[in-house]
């Protein structure tokens, strides 16, 4: 007796047969550079000239994972590799690559854990991710590979960080500059000092004291989140909501350390409104403006003694409401202000039962500084204490008492506020615990019965503003305060300049040292880059978690012979102390698209010729708006802030400075879904595999016990992960390319159920089938050509494929193939074959989803160069026009039949073949209706 193993015919289209299939083109690809790009100039330089009609197509940067991929990581990369695809077989110059953000903080805890080397487990992980991409069949040029680890790139990333280093933001111009320049300017004359002694009268500190000021890298005291558990500072996204370190959950405090500083709020302006020219996602820009958070309003000064407390509103107009301030508990002003001894009558709510306004700061300062950000910004309990001072309220000459309360933090605004309890939910539920007087300054409206108004409204209780409207408000009584000298209209911005440094080991040194009286000397380019030396343990120090005044000392500072060196750095051979901190990862991924358009030039970080025509803006098509950068960025919503606006800065320092031509690194961003599956729980709440959960009966078992059913995005925490590995091995790469992009739209989320991929695979079956005898392998292709019927969907299905395929709607492209294969399957499955006139398109269109496939099925159709480069199939206008129309017919807004009449005739013909027809007869009994609605080209309704 035959099994069914023995049944299946040797030529039919297999998981085995896709594999070897797959095997072998991409090796054919690889040998014969298939996906090579040509440069204008440089070693990539192709021969002749290169096309002028290019498209630069880009991956976010993946993070090399040890856990290697899971079905959700390669969504956005076959969306990238079919729109890359389509376009090159239409004849344009494709760049499509991919490399690897490296340096990481996995990397470096698996070190610390196992001793190993983190360039090794990286590198590990590397080539991992690029054996299971190449299963993938990505139509990448893989001499523009990089890694963020080499320190061929992150000299360039060093070089970058000197050139904003050595550059300040001219104001006047609205643009970065030399320092060079600067310190020219100022021995010229043409910039005063801020003392107004002369240039040269100044020491060689006091010039430098001058000049770091205004770099746009500089060192600053900054508060950070210091994690004395991990023995390192945090970046904010590394911090949980509930202020604990996501690795290891340790608790986190702020505190303020010397770090290195990028001067973004420099380019906060430029930031928002160049968004306006790229081609993004609205909620991708409404997130960067929120995150810049740019403010109109006014500064306000508000006299304590001798000092002056000022702060910044976009309320100016409630002024008169304002019943007392509140400071940050680390504002420079609070020692100065505060009282020695408390007033007879102080309210007791206002000092925390302490003896003095001293004791009471001391104390409260002590438990803020435990707080992470968020409590502090919650401020759930309305803490706060009197700091036994009174301010002056400009509009009306009150006293105000000033508090200091953790909500108010130092690295927002002025690090003060003004108090308006009757306009604000935080100032109303403070001044109710503190019994502080509520003055309403805007008009409630009728419906409102009690606590703070928060909507716009005429003012009141405002003297002269009363009456007025808020705009006119505002505009009136910034007027009066700056002629009064007491503040003065303005912009305020939520953007805080980027922390720049890590206590970490596995990260690109700073390009620095430092002299014996502790100044900045900037490296030549000569010595890059500055690498990473060995060590014997990749730890930071750790102290005890909860102790946070603890100093960092990060895992660089154990390489003493590398921290120590001398070098000639102009004025003879001296001792010089390196940094011991490294740049954020971030820093890499800063400006990664500029180095996969020259990836081996080891003159400079990319030849102008070559940046310009890859990423260069295009005037001719776009005007002078258009800013330039990548042609198409795909990658996940996580990054639409972080990432993106350092991207984008370091872009425009760049620009500024002459280096490159496109002063935005992006062009046009597309955010692809996530992939999510189902997971399962036990009784205990914990998760268990995934794969081993069977249904019965509409329930879920796992082991014999009765499990949980939930769904959410695929993780290896959820156990519900499903590798591409398994998918190729099961089913081919190409069904699974064409599964993922089937799933749905290319921009949401969607569930996965390996179940369904079969589909994708009967569909690719039958195609092959209907080109390839199944039982001998020949090919079932004939010369004859289809009927009309037959050509009219094709060059329907062109048109359709070609604005899909553009347009990303990679779902609708494949519904459109799968139903021409139908009609083929129907059509000429009993017959000799298929005709070549309709399978040769068939295939092509197949080739961006399925390339394996559709380079298989070109060479039996006889074809002796790849499909990569095309041709891709063009429309017939003439199959496009339709002779005729099928018009649905309602009666009373009920479907009862359909009519097809012809696609030129008029509503007298469309009416007349409706009351003709047998159904609409039946309906109307020998009646006439009262209406006949004609939509053209969409339906006819009748009004019986």
């Amino acid at each position: 007796m035959s099994t069914d193993q023995d049944a299946v015919p040797a030529h039919r289209y297999t998981a085995a047969m896709a594999g070897e299939i797959e095997r072998r083109w991409q090796e054919r690809w690889e040998s014969s550079g298939t996906f090579h790009a040509p440069n204008p100039a440089g070693s990539l330089a192709g021969d002749g000239e290169v096309p002028a009609d290019k498209l630069f197509v880009q991956d976010m940067f993946p993070y090399p994972s040890g856990a290697g991929l899971h079905v959700g990581h390669p969504l956005g990369f076959i969306g990238t590799d079919v729109f890359a695809r389509y376009y090159r077989m239409t004849g344009r110059n494709v760049l499509h690559t991919m490399g690897f953000d490296a340096f990481g903080l996995p990397a470096e805890q698996y070190a610390v854990q196992t001793g190993q080397h983190p360039r090794k487990t990286t590198e590990e992980n590397i080539n991992t991710y690029l054996r299971q991409i190449r299963r993938l069949g990505l139509g990448h040029d893989e001499r523009r590979r990089i890694s963020t680890i080499d320190p061929g790139y992150y000299r360039w990333t060093q070089w970058i960080f000197l050139k904003i280093y050595n550059s300040f933001y001219d104001t006047a111009l609205g643009k970065a500059r030399p320092i060079a320049e600067l310190e020219t300017e100022y021995a010229q004359g043409k910039r005063s000092t801020p003392d107004g002694r002369g240039w040269c009268e100044l020491t060689v500190a006091e010039q430098a004291g001058i000049i770091d000021t205004q770099r746009l890298a500089y060192l600053s005291e900054a508060p950070v989140n210091w994690c004395p558990g991990l023995g390192t500072v945090l970046a904010n996204e590394e911090v949980t909501a509930d202020g604990r370190s996501e690795r290891g959950n340790f608790p986190v405090f702020r505190r303020s350390l010397r770090q290195w500083m990028m001067r973004i709020t420099a380019y906060s302006d430029r930031l928002v409104d160049d968004l306006d020219r790229l081609d993004w996602p609205e909620k991708i820009k409404s997130m960067q403006r929120n995150w810049i958070g740019r403010s109109h309003g006014a500064r306000v000064r508000f006299a304590v003694g001798d000092s002056a407390i000022e702060v910044f509103t976009t309320r100016p107009d409630t002024l008169f409401g304002a019943t007392y301030m509140v400071l940050a508990p680390e504002h420079p002003l609070v020692d100065e202000i505060a009282s020695t001894q408390w007033a007879e009558d102080v309210d007791p709510r206002w000092t925390s039962g302490a003896a003095t306004p001293g004791a009471a700061i001391e104390a409260y300062r002590a438990v803020a500084a435990r707080k992470s950000e968020l409590d502090r910004q919650e401020n759930k309990d309305k803490t706060g204490v009197f700091t036994g001072a009174y301010a002056v309220n400009p509009v009306n000459g009150k006293q105000i008492p000033v508090f200091i309360a953790d909500y108010v933090l130092m690295g927002y605004g002025t690090g003060a506020i003004m108090a308006v309890p009757g306009q604000d939910s935080r100032d109303w539920d403070f001044a109710t615990a503190f019994g502080l007087p509520i003055v309403r300054t805007v008009q409630p409206g009728e419906s409102h019965q009690d606590g703070p108004f928060l909507g716009d409204g005429p003012a009141i209780n405002s003297e002269f503003l009363d009456g007025l409207a808020v705009g006119e408000a505002k505009k009136t009584i910034i007027e009066w305060l700056q002629e009064r000298g007491a503040g003065e209209g303005t912009v305020q911005y939520k953007l805080r300049d980027w922390l720049f440094s890590r206590q970490r080991y596995w990260g690109e040194p700073f390009p620095v040292v430092y002299d014996e009286d502790g100044r900045v000397h900037a490296l030549p380019e000569s010595m890059l880059p500055v690498e990473l030396p060995e060590v014997d343990d990749y730890s930071p120090r750790t102290f005890e978690p909860n102790d946070a005044n603890t100093e960092p000392s990060p895992p660089l500072s154990r390489a003493t012979e590398w921290t120590t060196v001398e070098l000639d750095l102009g004025d003879g051979l001296k001792k010089y102390r390196r940094d011991t901190n490294t740049m954020p990862n971030w820093a890499g991924s800063c400006w990664y698209q500029l180095r996969y358009v020259d990836p081996d030039n080891s003159e400079r970080f990319v030849d102008p010729a070559n940046e310009a025509y890859w990423l260069g803006p295009r005037p001719a098509e776009h005007g002078a708006t258009d800013p330039g950068g990548v042609d198409l960025y795909i990658g996940g919503v996580e990054h639409a802030v972080l990432h993106l606006l350092y991207s984008r800065f370091w872009q425009k320092v760049l620009f500024d400075l002459g280096e490159v031509s496109s002063d935005e690194p992006y062009r046009k961003l597309f955010n692809q879904g996530y992939i999510q599956a189902y997971a399962f729980t036990d009784a205990r709440g914990s998760y268990v595999n995934a794969h081993e959960v069977e249904e019965i009966d509409g329930k879920f078992f796992w082991q014999g016990q009765e499990v949980n059913r939930e769904y959410g995005k695929m993780g290896k925490s959820l156990k519900n992960v499903v590798t591409p590995d398994e998918m190729c091995d099961g089913y081919g790469a190409d069904t699974f390319r064409l599964y993922e992009m089937s799933m749905g739209p290319l921009e949401v989320s969607r569930p996965w159920a390996t179940k369904d991929v079969v589909g994708a695979q009967r569909f690719l079956q039958r195609l092959w089938r209907n080109l390839v005898d199944e039982v001998t392998g020949e090919l079932r292709v004939i010369a004859d050509a289809p009927d009309e019927t037959a050509l009219r969907l094709l060059h329907k299905t062109i048109a359709g494929v070609r604005e899909d395929y553009a347009a990303m709607r990679y779902n609708t492209a494949a519904a459109k193939l799968i139903e021409l294969n139908n009609h083929v399957t129907k059509a000429y499955a009993a017959t000799a074959g298929t005709p070549r006139a309709l399978a040769e398109p068939l295939v092509l269109m197949l080739a961006p989803l399925c390339p394996h496939l559709a380079e298989e099925l070109w060479a039996k159709l006889g074809k002796d160069t790849s499909l990569a480069h095309g041709p891709f199939p063009q429309a017939e206008e003439r199959y496009l026009i339709e002779d005729s129309i099928e018009y649905p017919v309602q009666v009373n807004g009920k479907l009862r039949s359909k009519v097809v009449v012809a696609a030129s005739a008029g509503q007298d013909e469309i009416k007349a073949a409706v009351l003709a027809d047998e159904k609409v007869l039946a309906l109307l009994d020998g009646g006439a209706p009262r209406k006949v609605i004609v939509v053209p080209g969409r339906l006819v309704n009748l009004v019986v």
